[in-house]
């Protein structure tokens, strides 16, 4: 398999291939080290806890399921956000940080979890064409917004996650 999912199938291995490594390192983490400042922030420069990065990808996800839910129904999508441009996501990943900053870090990975789950019944009831085959936003398809978000980023916070476990435990 390349490393960019090119049809549903590679998607969907894309995203339950790397998914259930990254819960086993995030639960790994103690809750008291969750909210520990270690991890390499989205913002040059900046740390954040390995709770933000749950926030980080709860965010993203529920974005992914906020755009297709909007264009589904015909209306129009503030991409990536409303408020925020694409070249602003290091404060939109600040706004997920804030969203989530008061939540347990129990609860965060639940939230991930059917976030994630959410996703994978979404793309699961999408034909290939529906994924694949049609330009969604602007060049990109569908899938591929769907993997930039999702097995994209869950890759690269698992490799922030290891990191911050073998420095801090």
């Amino acid at each position: 398999m390349s490393s960019v999912p090119r049809n549903k199938d590679e998607l969907e291995l894309a995203i339950s291939s790397v998914f259930p490594k990254l819960m086993a390192d995030y639960r790994s983490i103690s809750k008291s080290k969750a909210r520990k400042l270690g991890v390499e922030g989205n913002i040059k420069g900046t740390i954040i806890s390995v709770s933000d990065t749950v926030a980080y990808l709860i965010g993203w996800g529920k974005l992914v399921l906020k755009w297709h839910h909007l264009k589904s129904q015909n209306q129009d999508v503030d991409f990536p956000e409303t408020g925020y441009k694409w070249n602003q996501l290091g404060l939109l990943a600040e706004s997920f940080h804030e969203k989530y900053r008061d939540w347990k870090y129990d609860d965060l990975l639940v939230e991930l979890e059917s976030t994630v789950h959410e996703i994978l019944l979404l793309i699961s009831s999408l034909s290939n064409h529906e994924l694949y085959g049609v330009a969604w936003y602007e060049r990109w398809t569908l899938g591929r917004m769907i993997q930039f978000n999702t097995s994209s980023s869950m890759k690269n916070m698992r490799t922030k996650v290891r990191r911050f476990n073998r420095e801090f435990t």
